[in-house]
């Protein structure tokens, strides 16, 4: 039977076929090190978790919950961009509770697209920054995923050339899955580009707490005039170790959040209500769980950027976020990201995440996730020197693993 119209404008899922490498591997026995998927390991903090048993002892948050989000909840949210960014927030309109920020971004697409809409989407980005478009009607166009000199002026060439005129620009510092960082005198150019040619700016800043260096990274709403074309998402995911209690925020203008509070009244009633007071809990704690968690990761980045590069494979140290973006070792760089990332799976039981998932560009490279322990991400890296190693010494055998299929 033929395909539903929008399923046919969905790609294969790239990383399905790693997954399924990795279960046929793990099938026969073989210890495979997970650096693929972006899945935090580390535990939510206890206090976090014991407010989460304390209310669902009452039977009357049991009951739906709030497609806006709990009042409390938006309060907290509010208080927290307050203090990390300096940005004043109304929690009854400029902020909505979303189900993690990744449905946050899709059905804000659903909300304003309509067919043949032009959006600017990085290239390479995280999946749903483009294909939450895609399903809703759009079309992308890419631009570079570098916040650099080029940025502007591909911008402008965009809007020069797109029929219609682009509708939306996203954007996503720290990136996932590049890691890059964005400087506030960057988003005052984009700000002040989006004004001028009324394009509205959706920012992805889930990672906005997991940085190594340098200074916190910015919100694009710390740019003066930013609210009236931008909103911004967020999680706490990544940030308290929170993944599977998909718990995010869409803020930003009135009108954008009120489209996308109307589209999530039709579709949810908000995520389980004691799930929303313990978030508010994280939310307004000291922090202290928030730096444990950075100190963690930072930790692994260095062993990962020390061990691969004693193993052969230099990895450069990523700025932020949980991931390292690495490009493929010269000599298998022409097979490209996806079957050098099942190469890895298939010789040295180590696996990644192939680059081409997050768009044509980033098929040099592979995304390594740092969700194992520091005694694993060496093991990976022994693996890959084996591997390595074995490669040099027989050229031949570096060929495409579709080859012999």
């Amino acid at each position: 039977m033929e395909e539903f119209h929008k399923v046919r404008r969905l790609p294969p899922y790239v990383f399905e076929q790693v997954n399924r490498l990795k279960a046929s591997a793990r099938s026969r026995g073989a210890d495979i090190i997970d650096l693929g998927m972006g899945n935090p390991d580390l535990p939510t903090p206890q206090a976090i978790v014991n407010k989460l048993c304390e209310v669902a002892q009452d039977p009357r948050t049991h009951r739906y919950s709030s497609s806006r989000g709990i009042p409390g909840l938006r309060r907290a949210q509010a208080a927290y961009y307050a203090r990390r960014f300096g940005v004043k927030l109304n929690p009854e309109t400029q902020i909505v509770a979303t189900l993690g920020s990744k449905e946050g971004f899709a059905n804000m697409a659903q909300a304003i697209t309509a067919p043949g809409d032009v959006v600017l989407c990085p290239n390479p980005t995280y999946p749903i920054h483009a294909f939450g478009f895609i399903m809703s009607g759009g079309v992308v166009r890419s631009i570079p995923a570098e916040p650099d000199h080029n940025f502007i002026p591909a911008l402008e060439r965009a809007v020069r050339h797109s029929i219609p005129k682009p509708l939306a620009l996203i954007l996503n510092y720290p990136s996932n899955p590049t890691a890059c960082l964005a400087t506030l005198d960057f988003y005052k150019d984009v700000v002040a580009f989006a004004r001028k040619n009324d394009v509205i700016i959706l920012s992805d800043l889930a990672y906005a707490e997991i940085y190594f260096e340098g200074s916190p990274p910015p919100s694009v709403l710390e740019v003066p005039g930013a609210m009236d074309v931008t909103v911004e998402f967020t999680s706490i995911s990544k940030t308290f170790s929170m993944p599977g209690w998909r718990m995010g925020f869409a803020v930003g203008n009135e009108r954008l959040i009120a489209a996308l509070a109307r589209v999530k009244s039709y579709l949810d009633y908000g995520a389980f209500t004691p799930i929303q007071v313990a978030a508010a809990a994280a939310l307004n704690s000291n922090g202290g769980e928030i730096e444990e968690v950075r100190s963690v990761y930072r930790r692994r980045r260095d062993v990962l950027v020390d061990a691969f590069g004693r193993a052969g494979w230099h990895v450069p140290p990523p700025p932020a976020t949980m991931f390292a973006w690495a490009p493929i070792p010269e000599p298998f760089r022409h097979l490209g990201s996806l079957e050098f990332s099942k190469l890895l799976v298939e010789k040295a039981d180590v696996a990644v995440a192939p680059g081409i998932g997050f768009g044509e560009h980033g098929d040099d490279y592979v995304r390594i996730a740092l969700v194992e322990n520091e005694h694993r991400i060496r093991q990976a890296a022994r693996s890959i020197k084996r591997f390595l190693s074995t490669a040099a010494e027989r050229p031949d055998n570096v060929v495409s693993i579709a080859a012999h299929r």
